[in-house]
């Protein structure tokens, strides 16, 4: 009876030797210094404007600026329940004294990850992922693996641990650099900053019975781990792709034009409540912790996670069933 730690083991070198999380390290380090200078650079123009650097004269700015809009005749009902909904927030953080964009390294960094839960760490993901199965094929070396005494389902599980592992790398390494490179800029305090959350939309109207004064580093442990929630759900997706199409290309496509397609989707489905069981729209799980309109009415933190589950189970049932059943050797 073969362990599973050797293939495992095999598996997670297999990843590294290939360079792609090297790849990912790469594009940290080259796009977040430019996404803290692109913060930097909005923080100086909201000075200028402002002609204060006092963040309770920059919010109300804020808020003057989103109720004008609402008296505009162009904007879409839809965006102007998303601006009252701001505008509460905002003045209920007026109202209790707390900054809600503290220019600090800890406030960018979860920032950064809430940002980057529905398009960019699913992509970095992606580049792990896609070809897990389907490289296999492309290179032969599926042949010389199953020739071995192992059962199917341990060699798809194996390639399964190795790439929760390297999940939790990318949102760890995310977070890391983002620290590091915004904490050089903006200072590396904020970990006790009071955050608010707890925020119940209804409608165009912010419901504060359950609102909680917690500290940032809590908030950003949670962020980061809804984002690695996330990352995981489209990981395994992906996976599961790479098991059915045995062009990594191919694969890659699929995956990228679905998480694309979730994005657009985010942005125009608001009336089309059947798209909230689509795991796309279910990404962005990160709104519900700052008060930000959920793209469909009705949808809750419980009701998106438990979407990426049945999707992420959906996915490993056919993903094993797949593996286990079909002739991989031709």
């Amino acid at each position: 009876m073969t362990s599973l730690y050797p293939l495992i083991r095999n598996e997670t070198v297999k990843i590294w030797k290939k360079r792609r999380f090297h790849v990912i390290i790469l594009i940290l380090l080259v796009l977040i210094p430019i996404f803290t200078y692109a913060q930097m650079r909005v923080a100086q123009t909201q000075l200028k404007q402002t002609g204060s650097s006092d963040w309770r004269v920059a919010t109300q700015t804020r808020v003057q600026d989103y109720t004008s809009r609402l008296s505009s005749p162009r904007i879409p009902e839809e965006w102007k329940e998303s601006i009252k909904v701001e505008v509460q927030r905002l003045q209920y953080y007026l109202d209790r004294d707390i900054d809600p964009q503290a220019p600090n390294g800890v406030t960018f960094t979860r920032v950064f990850l809430a940002n980057s839960i529905n398009l960019f760490l699913p992509l970095m993901v992606m580049v792990i992922a896609s070809d897990m199965v389907s490289s296999e094929h492309a290179t032969g070396t599926i042949k010389l693996l199953l020739t071995r005494p192992v059962r199917r389902w341990k060699v798809l599980f194996s390639k399964l641990v190795a790439l929760i592992f390297y999940v939790s790398m990318i949102v760890l390494a995310t977070t890391v650099v983002s620290y590091l490179i915004s904490g050089l800029v903006f200072g590396f305090s904020g970990w006790t900053h009071p955050v608010l959350t707890g925020f119940r939309i209804n409608g165009s109207e912010v419901d504060t019975s359950r609102i909680q004064v917690v500290p940032q580093w809590l908030f950003l442990l949670m962020t980061a781990g809804l984002a690695w929630f996330s990352a995981l759900v489209v990981a395994i997706l992906s996976l599961m792709v790479s098991v059915l199409i045995r062009s990594t290309a191919a694969g890659m496509g699929v995956m990228l034009a679905a998480i694309i397609a979730g994005t657009i989707l985010s942005n125009m489905v608001s009336s089309w409540e059947t798209a909230k069981y689509f795991f796309m729209v279910n990404l962005e799980t990160t709104v519900y912790l700052n008060g930000t309109v959920p793209p469909i009415k009705g949808m809750t933190l419980p009701f998106s996670l438990a979407v990426l589950s049945v999707w992420a189970a959906c996915a490993l049932y056919v993903s094993f069933r797949v593996f286990t059943r079909k002739d991989v050797l031709n």
